[in-house]
């Protein structure tokens, strides 16, 4: 060592320096530019996103104000329904003049018509004028017709030829003293009138912005140009396509809401599900955007400016940064001339402490990865002679390929345990149809319940089927990625017996449960054991029977698919028995309708448990497609009294009931008290409206 003292300042960087300082310039304006356009492309999206979630909400509070007026007009009606004496039918001129001057709530429809159960129409009021039976429109008369035979309120669809004249026809049965359908009332309510599509409901149109109503066969009900009324969507640039796409994927309800994009415009629909009425706005792209390019453009120049600050800065703090790579390179400079480090050149600090602590640390790096690779291969041969000697199959998959699995496991599928690890789950199946059900059930369950239980047939080695109860739950280890762990319990017996009995046995196939020729055979034989205790106990009651319909599973239908209204079923109907299973018994009779019936179960004792039921399905959220979906169920329950003689009486009542408790705002029980009075659960629909 020469002894001269350590140079001290700044010093010089070498062309390395200046090669990365200009890369890193370069870098940074490359960079900038692709962050700004992105900055720009991302706010635009954002603004366009925003401004289709305010569209969306819009068109959806609409909907909502929309379907509210309908369920005015209908409770209008039933108000006038319940001033109507069976006795009135038969006089007409009495009829008429409660109809023109003793019910102000008539006043609130255009027109009204009372017909007999036989059709005949005894008043038809135009405008508070006495009309012809001619004057009906066919769907009016459709209208009436449907009301008769069902015996339930119906909103007709849409009448008249001309905008200035179309409308709406509301209908309520009528019953005499003994339930049954005497008459009809209906009353029709213009479009545009206050009652139904008034054109002060909407808020102001926007430029290049319009709403529109349209019934589901594409008609205009309401449009900001009074011309347009009564044409057709197919006709409106922008909700055309939207239509298109929605009648091809057999989506006309639009349920309950959506906003898209179509080439130049933003639609966004929601529906009415009673009247079957969609109500859309559609924008135009371009002009919803036209307040962000002044925006962009000074965003653009701030962006350059901040940039260029930035490389600049980067540059110089990077040569800064680079200091002690320019001295270690005088040193090799003063070591290659003078055989020797110059002493003239300062060292870096801790330079050589930097490079031996990193090379310390990789030692140490790659010896506890030794000594990991060590633990991890004791723990995975451990855990392989577990899964060997347990008594049923255990499967561990992860990214769709089997990991490990037990001896068992690979004795029931015909192989042996090396040759199915590391090999894909399609392995397993027969065919790839076989293999992506499967998966898709799998999915599903575990999507909906954070589980999967259930049945599924696999292919042995040497292509038999197998069938095996399969439970798969997500199992994480530290140290290890995600995986499932699968227990398969063989039941190809089971399944070959069911098979054979099939076409004995009279069980739904999508809920497992009796279906309706069981359920009426099983209560036959319920209804003729009361009639022997009848005789030694008088009117005792003898039993309960429940009618069930759940409430909004259309929507699940709708949105979801028939797959997951499946599950759905199957789901409700195992919900249904585990709280029944202890005191009576379960049928489907069909569609999203269940029935329940309660043995020597006292009127008092079947309310209580089919307040159970309803809170019990109330109370389950299922999740389909990332969404959560909320049911209901109305229950109308009868006891077996001995006034019901036959299993069709007994079903007669409790629809009924079922019926009253839809009316009732759905979610409840009804109980009928006498022949028409129904007792309605202290949980009312009230909650729901």
């Amino acid at each position: 060592m020469s002894g001269r003292p350590a140079r001290q300042g700044l010093v010089l960087p070498g062309p390395l320096a200046l090669r990365l300082a200009a890369l890193l310039i370069g870098a940074a304006l490359v960079a900038g530019a692709a962050s700004g356009w992105i900055a720009t492309r991302a706010a635009a999206d954002e603004a366009l996103q925003r401004v289709m979630r305010q569209q969306g909400d819009e068109v959806q509070t609409l909907a909502r104000v929309f379907a509210s007026k309908i369920e005015q007009s209908q409770k209008v009606l039933r108000t006038v329904a319940a001033g109507i004496t069976p006795a009135m039918l038969d006089a007409p001129s009495s009829l008429e003049w409660l109809l023109q001057q003793g019910l102000p709530a008539v006043q609130f429809f255009d027109a009204m018509q009372v017909a007999r159960a036989d059709g005949t129409l005894r008043v038809n009021l135009q405008y508070g004028v006495q009309g012809e039976a001619a004057a009906l429109e066919p769907a009016e008369r459709e209208a009436l017709r449907r009301t008769l035979i069902d015996g339930k309120p119906v909103v007709s669809e849409l009448a008249g030829n001309r905008a200035g004249d179309a409308r709406v026809m509301f209908t309520q049965p009528l019953h005499g003293a003994d339930g049954s359908i005497s008459g009809v009332v209906a009353g029709a309510i213009r479009l545009q009138s206050q009652g139904l599509l008034p054109a002060s409901i909407a808020p102001p149109e926007q430029s290049g912005s319009r709403l529109v109503v349209f019934a589901s066969d594409g008609t205009i009900l309401s449009h900001p140009d009074p011309r347009r009324v009564l044409g057709k969507v197919s006709d409106e640039p922008g909700l055309a396509q939207a239509y298109q796409a929605m009648s091809a994927q057999n989506d006309a309800a639009a349920a309950p809401g959506r906003t898209e994009v179509v080439p130049g415009y933003v639609v966004s629909l929601a529906s009415m599900p009673l009247p079957q009425w969609t109500v859309a706005r559609v924008s135009e792209v371009q002009s919803l955007l036209a307040p962000l390019e002044g925006t962009q453009r000074r965003a653009w120049w701030l962006a350059v400016l901040a940039v260029g600050l930035t490389a600049v800065l980067g540059a110089l703090l990077s040569l800064w940064q680079m200091q002690p790579l320019a001295r270690l390179r005088e040193r090799a400079w003063g070591m290659a001339h003078h055989g020797e480090f110059d002493d003239s050149v300062a060292p870096a600090p801790g330079w050589g402490d930097e490079v031996g602590t990193l090379a310390q640390l990789l030692d140490g790096f790659m010896q506890e990865r030794s000594g990991q690779a060590l633990r991890d291969g004791a723990l995975s041969g451990s855990l392989q002679a577990i899964l060997d000697h347990a008594p049923v199959g255990i499967v561990i998959t992860r990214a769709g390929r089997l990991s490990m699995l037990g001896r068992q496991a690979a004795q029931m599928l015909g192989y042996t345990t090396d040759e199915l690890i590391g090999q894909p789950v399609r392995t397993l199946y027969a065919s790839d149809a076989a293999w992506t059900q499967g998966e898709e059930r799998a999915r599903a369950a575990f999507v909906a319940h954070g589980a999967f239980d259930g049945d599924l047939c696999f292919a042995r080695k040497d292509g038999s089927p197998v069938w095996a109860r399969v439970q798969g739950r997500a199992a994480e280890a530290p140290g290890m990625s995600a995986g499932i762990v699968w227990i398969l319990e063989e039941l190809t017996a089971v399944h070959e017996a069911r098979r054979q009995r099939r076409h004995e046995r009279l069980h739904d196939p999508v809920t497992g449960l009796p279906d309706r020729r069981a359920f009426e055979e099983r209560l036959r034989g319920v209804l003729l054991g009361r009639d022997e205790s009848v005789a030694a106990q008088g009117e005792a009651l003898c039993g309960v029977v429940m009618y069930l319909d759940l409430d909004h599973f259309t929507v699940v239908n709708d949105i979801a698919g028939h797959t997951a209204g499946d599950d759905v079923l199957e789901h409700v109907a195992r919900l249904l028995e585990a709280q029944v299973r202890q005191a009576g018994w379960v049928a489907r009779l069909g569609g999203d309708e269940f029935v329940v019936v309660l043995p020597n179960c006292s009127a008092a004792h079947g309310m209580a448990v089919a307040e159970q039921l309803r809170a019990a399905v109330r109370a389950w959220e299922p999740v389909y497609g990332g969404r959560s979906f909320t049911l209901g169920v109305s229950i109308g329950l009868v006891p077996l009294t001995a006034q019901l003689r036959d299993v069709a009486a007994v079903l007669h009542a409790a629809d009924m009931a079922c019926y009253e408790a839809k009316r009732a705002g759905r979610n409840c029980v009804v109980m009928p008290v006498g022949r028409l009075d129904p007792v309605v659960t202290e949980h009312e629909a009230l909650s729901n409206k």
